[in-house]
């Protein structure tokens, strides 16, 4: 019973680690039918930032929580500008070409950010703080969850919460759902468009730098390949929950994880993808929208 909790709460770490990464994904999905394949490498950066930053507050005297709201707040305002810029540059001028040319373009934005990050760092492994602080109320399970992996639970809860109340209760949102449903007729009653995807790209981005922060803290190294397989493990995930749902994104998300987490346990870690990938083809046979997606109707 010990080995079967220890597997589910990893397989919740993990699971939760990958949803906050894929609402991401599905919230640009959602509003533009766009997989952005650079959040990747946009979660990558905000590690790499945050890296930079505890190294500079450890410089100047900053110690524990402190230096943790600093490196996440300067992560997350670098990787908003990263999404805003990405979106304005590579997504923006192709947003009436063939469904093809802005997919192209997000693969090569991907690639040119890894290239980028190798040249401007290194190839290695560089070792990462661990910022977040072991909290006293946890002294008695320590043994079994320590607090980073509370804060990742937390946050990605939290983070769905409020995205979805974004989405459901405030004009931002509606704006949103507008665009989501027709950029034209958002247009004809006075949306402005262009600013409704530029902030969806950013919080989006936002979110990729708040996991990057809180997982590179966990595992301890980060270098500039990181973001390409949790990119992947991260799309996974929404595409299973539903791509394009915020309640879908989390859902896949944790159930990913722990279907890596207990086929590595159970059988063997050297098939953990290959169950995780398995088990999305099932769930896509047999609802092709996904968990929680709904289908949608092509427009001629």
């Amino acid at each position: 019973m010990d080995y079967f909790l220890e597997l589910f709460l990893s397989g919740l770490t993990r699971g939760s680690i990958y949803a906050l990464i894929a609402l991401g994904y599905t919230m640009v999905y959602g509003i533009i039918q766009l997989i952005n394949f650079a959040h990747g490498e946009i979660y990558m950066i905000g590690a790499f930032v945050a890296l930079i930053v505890a190294g500079v507050c450890t410089i100047y005297g900053f110690t524990g929580v402190s230096v943790l709201i600093i490196a996440g707040i300067v992560a997350v305002i670098y990787a908003s500008a990263y999404g805003y810029t990405l979106e304005k540059i590579a997504y923006r001028p192709l947003r009436n070409a063939p469904r093809l040319s802005p997919l192209i373009s997000a693969i090569g934005m991907s690639i040119f950010l890894q290239n980028y990050v190798l040249l401007a760092q290194t190839p290695d492994f560089l070792p990462f703080p661990h910022l977040i602080p072991e909290f006293e109320f946890m002294e008695p399970i320590a043994d079994i969850v320590g607090s980073a992996e509370l804060v990742i639970w937390v946050t990605t809860l939290v983070t769905m919460i409020l995205l979805t109340l974004l989405i459901k209760k405030t004009k931002i949102g509606k704006a949103m759902r507008a665009t989501q449903q027709d950029m034209s007729m958002a247009r004809l009653v006075g949306i402005n468009v262009d600013r409704i995807i530029s902030l969806t790209f950013v919080i989006g981005s936002a979110l990729a730098a708040i996991g990057g922060v809180l997982v590179a803290s966990y595992i301890g190294q980060v270098n500039f390949y990181i973001g390409f397989l949790a990119g992947v493990k991260a799309f996974t995930a929404a595409v299973l929950g539903g791509i394009g749902s915020i309640p879908g994104a989390v859902l896949g998300g944790l159930v990913l994880g722990w279907t890596e987490s207990f086929a590595a346990g159970y059988i063997s870690s050297d098939y953990e993808d290959v169950f995780a990938f398995g088990l999305l083809v099932l769930i896509l046979i047999l609802r092709p929208a996904g968990i929680l997606g709904k289908a949608r109707k092509q427009k001629v």
